[in-house]
């Protein structure tokens, strides 16, 4: 694999860390709105990347350089959403578990 750090603040969208800061400093925030913001945001760095790959497959100055870091960030994202899934998943399970 590759030597190089991947920075996970490299992917952080103004809009959300906006919303964290906002929560931080005792705004109300909602949880359903910040994921529903990364959703969106992770579908808009597929439509980049295919948009990336459509212009090299047509050599519309479109560089390989450009499509394959483009395709690294969407895919960089959609395996972390998949994990912060899994999470969300995993603690719904537990509180299901739990006798009250």
């Amino acid at each position: 694999m590759s030597d190089i750090p991947i920075r996970g603040d490299a992917l952080q969208p103004s809009t959300t860390a906006a919303r964290l800061k906002d929560a931080a400093q005792g705004g109300k925030t909602e949880f359903g709105a910040i994921l529903k913001d990364k959703v969106n945001e992770i579908n808009q760095l597929q439509l980049d990347a295919d948009q990336a790959i459509t212009k090299v497959e047509m050599g519309n100055s479109g560089s390989i350089h450009d499509a394959v870091i483009a395709l690294e960030k969407a895919d960089l994202s959609f395996r972390k959403m998949i994990q912060v899934r899994n999470k969300i998943l995993e603690a719904y399970q537990e509180v299901m578990r739990m006798q009250v």
